[in-house]
């Protein structure tokens, strides 16, 4: 069996409904995106949600992902950094339990980060992302020993924000003759770092997955046309439709797949968890529609509770060797 590696921002989510746009209004973020916060405005965030019921969970998207596959059966690993205070306990305490190897790195001076999660009526969710102890990854934290021994680097779209970390992790694994999947960001996050992603595509990642809004932010093109654009670098290239599938494109040919039926509760992690089926589906030489297949059933699942972390297995583990 492969062996996957996973680097992100080590992040615990706060799942926050809310029952109305009025607060992500009053708080100046984008519905349906996400966007970086100092401690100042994360205090205040705090003082807003105080008495609404949410629950926490360890997230942050590669971690989702890499989470996903080691439920699958796939031996996982993952890097990044929390804080040394209680959250840091707990966040590897539930990697480990979910059967990832845990090779996080700890900060003295930052506290864990957490993504705030605003989960609005229609099911989306509006993060607000301190990065805390994350922030403070970097390149040098980023060795060949870590990376050895691994098949594919997975990456979120998220640590963009360090071009040089990314760069840095992307150059060792291509050394080691490693498969890199990269899985974007929000919408608002790929237009402020287009230029640097393009290049990254082009030089370096095998596997690529951006929803609708992403492809659109990246290429400027309606998904069909974005994924011919971004299929000119990739080995697989996917372009999630929300509730109107994906579209994948590998060896030339386009595959369409349809969504997994759902009941809708909050789509916190689909697209992490589309990534850990349809990665699942390639290390196995599955179908690029049966990757798709796997990745959609998922995120179907994930979007029918509440955070990133899927409740019923038993239908995926079923069928998760079909092919």
């Amino acid at each position: 069996m492969k062996k996957i590696i996973g680097i992100g921002n080590a992040l615990m989510d706060a799942m926050v409904p809310i029952k109305s746009y009025d607060l992500i209004d009053e708080l100046s973020l984008p519905h349906g995106g996400m966007v970086m916060i100092d401690k100042d405005k994360y205090a205040l965030i705090s003082e807003k949600i105080k008495n609404i019921d949410k629950s926490y969970i360890a997230g942050g998207s590669a971690s989702n992902t890499i989470y996903g596959m080691a439920k699958l059966g796939i031996p996982v690993s993952l890097i990044g950094k929390v804080g040394t205070d209680e959250l840091s306990s707990i966040y590897a305490t539930d990697l480990i339990n979910a059967g990832v190897n845990p090779m996080l790195l700890a900060s003295e001076s930052s506290p864990t980060g957490c993504a705030t999660a605003f989960v609005t009526p229609d099911g989306e969710r509006t993060f607000a992302t301190f990065l805390g102890a994350a922030s403070e990854l970097h390149e040098d934290n980023i060795t060949e020993e870590q990376l050895r021994g691994h098949d594919i680097l997975h990456l979120e779209g998220y640590l963009l924000f360090n071009h040089n970390l990314v760069k840095k992790a992307m150059q060792v694994a291509k050394s080691l003759n490693m498969k890199i999947s990269l899985d974007l960001a929000a919408h608002n996050f790929v237009e402020g770092n287009r230029e640097i992603i393009l290049n990254l595509l082009e030089n370096y990642v095998d596997y690529c997955f951006a929803n609708e809004e992403e492809s659109m932010a990246l290429t400027g093109l309606a998904p069909a046309d974005a994924l011919e654009a971004l299929s000119k670098h990739c080995e697989y290239t996917v372009v999630k439709l929300g509730a109107n599938g994906s579209l994948i494109k590998h060896n030339g040919v386009v595959y369409e797949v349809d969504v997994f039926p759902a009941n809708k509760v909050d789509t916190t992690g689909a697209g992490d968890l589309y990534a850990s089926g349809f990665i699942y589906g390639i290390i196995n030489g599955f179908s690029p529609a049966r990757c798709g297949e796997l990745g959609s059933m998922l995120g179907g699942k994930v979007i029918e509770v509440y955070g990133a972390r899927i409740n019923d297995w038993e239908e995926i583990l079923l069928n998760k060797d079909r092919k």
